[in-house]
């Protein structure tokens, strides 16, 4: 089977850009000569990869499936060639994770300048996904390690490091539960909840917590970014439960954030990799970097270290 490297990069331009149009204008190629290559990639593959009508176009079944593997072969070529052109494959090189969208918006791109500003010719490929998908890419081997949330004891994940996040509720700023004391998870069940998508960590996190003190909760929307839920208690229907991490709790100026006093109300951050692989040395360095970071932003009393013979080695 000969696969051409033009026709895995015609057909991941076009599968990205969903346009035809568009795709060859950024190869510069004509939208003749890029049929014919997408075509040649059907025909060598014996399979549809693509739908296209006048108006769309769109990934077949099996054009989602061998989408991921070809986006990393190109990735991986690419960086192979600017290494043997630059003459410094040693020092240039590209880290790739997954990250729970908390923190890939949170300490993650702090992590990653401070890091550059040693090693400034890193390049870095960052999914930001939710728990099952970090699970997923680094059990598939389509990152070097990942950042996930709650439950990652499976078949085929080694934890390096993990650390609790305690939960905190977000409430607007003149709102009567700020004057407690304490805020225990009785007090929550009192109000409408902002609460997030079922399948995030945190929604699984409070879930369960609620389950173990025989405590319902009410909810009065759901939302799928941390960003939402905030906006959401700012407008004044309902307090949130989001983690201690999240930046966005301290984006809105109206709205406040205190810990919630129940250790069922936290969340394990695992930093974690596919059990029995060795990480390339830029990536291990930059999971011990990253580790730094974590314990220094959450603090280190409730920090696991899972394999003190690697330290952060994954």
């Amino acid at each position: 089977m000969d696969v051409a490297l033009a026709q895995m990069r015609s057909f991941v331009t076009v599968a990205r850009l969903k346009s035809f149009t568009r795709a060859a204008k950024l190869l510069h190629l004509s939208q003749p000569a890029l049929t014919v290559q997408i075509r040649r990639l059907e025909e060598t593959l014996n399979a549809r990869l693509l739908d296209r009508t006048s108006r769309s176009v769109e990934l077949t079944r099996t054009g989602a499936d061998v989408l991921p593997g070809f986006e990393r072969l190109l990735q991986e070529i690419e960086t192979l060639v600017l290494d043997v052109r630059g003459g410094n494959a040693a020092q240039r090189s590209i880290v790739r994770l997954a990250a729970l969208p908390s923190i890939a918006s949170g300490i993650l791109p702090d992590a990653i300048q401070s890091f550059r500003n040693e090693r400034s010719n890193v390049y870095f490929a960052l999914r930001d996904v939710v728990a099952k998908q970090v699970l997923d890419l680094v059990r598939n081997e389509e990152v070097d390690f990942g950042v996930a949330g709650d439950e990652v004891a499976q078949p085929g994940i080694e934890i390096i490091f993990s650390l609790q996040d305690q939960m905190h509720v977000i409430y607007p700023a003149r709102h009567r539960i700020g004057r407690e004391a304490t805020i225990t998870p009785e007090h929550l069940t009192q109000y409408p909840l902002i609460m997030m998508a079922a399948d995030t960590s945190v929604r699984a996190v409070v879930e369960r917590a609620f389950h173990r003190r025989g405590l319902i909760p009410h909810p009065a929307c759901e939302a799928t970014y941390m960003m939402t839920a905030v906006a959401m208690v700012r407008a004044g229907l309902g307090l949130a439960i989001l983690p201690g991490s999240a930046r966005e709790i301290r984006a809105e100026r109206d709205v406040r954030s205190r810990p919630i006093d129940d250790p069922a109300f936290a969340r394990q951050l695992s930093v974690i990799k596919r059990t029995g692989r060795t990480l390339p040395p830029l990536s291990e360095a930059f999971a011990t970097h990253l580790i730094g970071e974590l314990k220094a932003s959450l603090g280190t009393s409730k920090i696991k270290p899972r394999n003190d013979r690697t330290r952060a080695k994954a």
